[in-house]
């Protein structure tokens, strides 16, 4: 299911979405995925392929499938219980809207 998702990011994010290019590694249980994001849209590697990602994400599958399926939007209760992990939560917003999830 996360992979599928991962699959269709690239057609179903809005280019324009940031104007600076931005870079987000996740990782979802065992799927671990790079995301590239630019003025021109998204692109999706698989694994890590930035040393350097200016946004990393750890958490559950079951947890990303409730925020991408559902629409749950992720609270400082949800960071600091360790339910999801990141170094720039504001990349991760600016990401799902981008895709129509925020």
């Amino acid at each position: 299911m996360v992979e599928q998702i991962f699959s269709e990011i690239p057609q179903n994010c809005h280019s324009g979405s940031t104007s600076d290019p931005v870079s987000i590694y996740f990782s979802i249980d065992d799927v671990k995925k790079t995301v590239q994001m630019s003025s021109s849209g998204c692109q999706v590697e698989n694994g890590r392929t930035i040393d350097n990602a200016d946004c990393v994400c750890k958490t559950s599958t079951e947890f990303f499938l409730r925020v991408w399926n559902e629409g749950y939007k992720p609270g400082l209760k949800d960071f600091l219980s360790g339910a999801i992990k990141s170094n720039n939560p504001e990349i991760l917003r600016v990401f799902l809207a981008a895709c129509g999830k925020g």
